[in-house]
């Protein structure tokens, strides 16, 4: 097959605001988070750019001054400047800040876009 990749998981960003953007996702039989994708107003980015082979994807974002607007349940590690973490446990203690995921169901679509629209999924 030929042309452009397509993206697989896209988060669109239907705020007024500038977010900063982190996901989660299970690699290789151990969860890894990716940070951070800048996203300005009424934009999206593909943060995912292969097919989704995991139902379940995790969404973290803050706004500008590193306030969390988007936030769910799930303990993830992340950190203040570009990241790939491998792992999920003792995030203090191995260094990193504890930040919690917002758990996406993806419905196992190979595909999915992701609207955030403000402080409430």
């Amino acid at each position: 097959m030929t042309g452009s990749a397509r993206a697989e998981f896209t988060v669109c960003n239907q705020t007024l605001d500038v977010v900063n953007l982190s996901v989660g996702q299970d690699v290789g039989g151990t969860f890894q988070t990716d940070g951070w994708w800048t996203v300005g107003a009424n934009q999206c980015v593909d943060v995912i750019r292969e097919e989704l082979s995991n139902r379940y994807v995790y969404v973290y974002a803050t706004d500008v001054f590193g306030h969390a607007i988007l936030e769910g349940s799930t303990g993830m590690c992340v950190e203040k400047r570009r990241f790939t973490i491998r792992g999920v446990d003792d995030c203090w203690q191995r260094g990193h800040i504890l930040a919690r995921f917002l758990e996406v169901d993806t419905l196992e679509q190979i595909r999915w876009t992701f609207f955030l629209t403000g402080r409430d999924p």
